[in-house]
């Protein structure tokens, strides 16, 4: 039988392009300077700029607060999150 996930409430709020408050996530799959990669309720998200730094992580609530100078953030498909995310990056990085 398939496990279906349902959708829990996601939200990204960007303030004058320096700061950011994520809720909904699942995972923290990677972040330098220039790009963080997270896994949220909505699909993998994608934040790029300068001088990105991971202020707070709670994982237990689901929450991450960015800074840095925020240049773009995109969303890749829903479908693309959890075990498929897993192979996928597993997989890039053989």
């Amino acid at each position: 039988m398939e496990e279906q996930r349902i959708a829990k409430s996601h939200r990204l709020v960007v303030n004058n392009r320096k700061t950011s408050t994520v809720t909904g996530v699942l995972d923290v799959l990677s972040f330098d300077l220039n790009e963080i990669l997270l896994e949220t309720e909505q699909g993998m998200l994608m934040v790029k700029g300068t001088d990105l730094h991971v202020n707070r992580l709670s994982v237990e609530k689901g929450e991450v607060d960015l800074s840095g100078n925020i240049d773009s953030v995109a969303y890749s498909s829903v479908s693309q999150t959890g075990r498929q995310s897993e192979s996928f990056l597993s997989r890039l990085f053989k």
